[in-house]
């Protein structure tokens, strides 16, 4: 079963749900505060070899590190 990721517009927290794929844009409470107007966002992921970033975002770096980490910002 695939997970989902959801933000809740009420109390801007996101969240994560395992549901079927025909579910996956149905309605869902918001596992923090119980409100029902959510929506699905877009998931992103990071992949990794080594050093190479194979897929996604940089997060652990800085804008000047290409591949992830570098001795000026200690990502």
């Amino acid at each position: 079963m695939p997970l989902y990721e959801y933000v809740c517009v009420d109390c801007r927290k996101h969240f994560d749900a395992l549901r079927a794929m025909k579910d996956a844009d149905q309605p869902i409470k918001c596992v923090y505060c119980n409100g029902e107007n959510t929506s699905r966002t877009i998931s992103v992921f990071f992949a990794q070899s080594g050093e190479k970033v194979l897929a996604g975002n940089n997060s652990r770096g800085c804008s000047t590190c290409p591949g992830g980490s570098c001795s000026t910002c200690g990502g």
